[in-house]
């Protein structure tokens, strides 16, 4: 491993390090009203569709706006790699990073998925989730991440020079060509950072590394959102299975992963604060 290379200390440097943090991004200018709504609404919901994701595989899924959908567990300890846009403009995806620099590196209950620029809004909210008793374990560990970028052929080839066709970016690749009718160059474009479902990752102490260890999801466990606008879905269920020691091999005994849509009743959601697009005027100070 790289040793860092560390200058000498400026003569202030106990000045310059004893600031306290500052909370980029405060949340009281984003309306948390809907929860308790939706946590009403879900208690009358109708199972309307299901797929089955089959082990380092992916498929695509569809979610009309006002119907929540699952990722479930069903035969044994797996991860996904989580898609999402627009259905009507593939253009506008899931923002991990904006994502990220609002919830935290790890999305539970109440959290919400937003898209990218211009549009800047909640895809989805997290509705459910039967991990959030985990919370941050002893390493710093905690569930569903959206800091690592999903497992790739090109950085399995950079490390181990393997070409490797069934890492998570590939089956996001292969499921947008093959169900969606798209060219193959033009589908990877459309391929973006994931939120990592039941994957139980940190970053280390000493080096700040990246890490992931085994995730404690396990069968009947779910991650519920709801859709606030109409999504077209990508799930793979990665080749590292429950990511305890590799991916981007097939070393790993992986299973299935479920996605199920469900529906309620109109009267459940009308008094819901729509999702909408940013209003910023787009100027850039440039008129």
């Amino acid at each position: 491993m790289k040793t860092k290379q560390y200058s000498a200390f400026p003569l202030d440097a106990k000045e310059r390090v004893s600031s306290n943090p500052v909370i980029c991004y405060p949340l009281e200018g984003i309306d948390f009203s809907n929860l308790h709504l939706l946590h009403d609404a879900r208690k009358h919901m109708i199972n309307v569709g299901e797929i089955i994701i089959s082990p380092k595989d992916a498929k695509t899924f569809q979610v009309k706006a006002g119907q929540f959908f699952r990722i479930e567990s069903i035969e044994g300890p797996q991860v996904g790699d989580l898609n999402l846009f627009q259905l009507n403009n593939l253009d506008e995806k899931f923002y991990s990073g904006k994502t990220r620099a609002l919830y935290g590196t790890h999305l539970s209950t109440g959290d919400k998925m937003f898209s990218n620029f211009p549009y800047l809004r909640s895809l989805a909210t997290v509705t459910w989730d039967t991990l959030d008793w985990y919370g941050y374990d002893k390493d710093g560990g905690s569930v569903h991440d959206v800091i690592g970028t999903r497992c790739d052929p090109y950085t399995s080839k950079l490390l181990t020079n393997v070409d490797y066709h069934y890492c998570c970016h590939s089956n996001l690749t292969r499921a947008l060509v093959n169900e969606k009718g798209l060219k193959k160059n033009e589908a990877e474009k459309l391929v973006h950072d994931v939120l990592n479902v039941f994957m139980c990752t940190g970053f280390t102490k000493d080096t700040k590394q990246y890490f992931m260890k085994s995730s404690p999801v396990r069968p009947g466990d779910f991650i519920e959102f709801f859709a606030e606008t109409d999504l077209l879905g990508v799930l793979s269920a990665c080749p590292g299975g429950d990511c305890g020691t590799e991916h981007s091999s097939d070393n790993i005994k992986c299973y299935p992963l479920k996605v199920s849509t469900w529906s309620v009743p109109q009267e459940f959601l009308k008094d819901l604060h729509g999702s909408k697009t940013s209003s910023y005027n787009r100027n850039h100070g440039l008129d």
